[in-house]
């Protein structure tokens, strides 16, 4: 096998697969910032990429090759040509709960921030038990 084999094979896993490394290079790159950051703030971006990437796994996971969207249009009444709307619903819902958990994370680090003058683990771990 040479590398002309190689790389055909890396392009059509990618071409077909490739959003589902993406998907899983974004949750770890997450999960890494959840665990690494001190910085609340880096905690919270971090965290946000993780729902985008679940995210992008569910829409991914409900397309069907050659699937259409489900509007009564009179061109097929077969249920199997069509996508199934549900995840996309979901999804939907929860990028609605993404932003309002994101919004009141906001809205509590700017309260530590005003209160302890910071948003840094350590420091605010340690003038909090003072």
């Amino acid at each position: 096998m040479n590398s002309a084999d190689i790389f055909g094979l890396v392009n059509d896993f990618l071409a077909d697969r490739g959003i589902y490394a993406l998907v899983l290079i974004l949750f770890f790159l997450g999960m890494f910032g959840m665990i690494v950051c001190k910085n609340y703030l880096k905690k919270l971006m971090s965290m946000n990429i993780m729902q985008v990437s679940i995210i992008f796994f569910f829409l991914c996971f409900a397309q069907k090759e050659g699937g259409m969207i489900p509007v009564l249009d009179g061109i097929t009444n077969d249920p199997s040509a069509y996508i199934n709307p549900l995840p996309h619903a979901l999804m939907l819902t929860a990028i609605v709960v993404s932003l309002g958990t994101t919004g009141v994370a906001l809205a509590l680090l700017m309260r530590l921030k005003d209160k302890y003058g910071t948003v840094e683990e350590d420091e605010l771990l340690g003038r909090m038990s003072e």
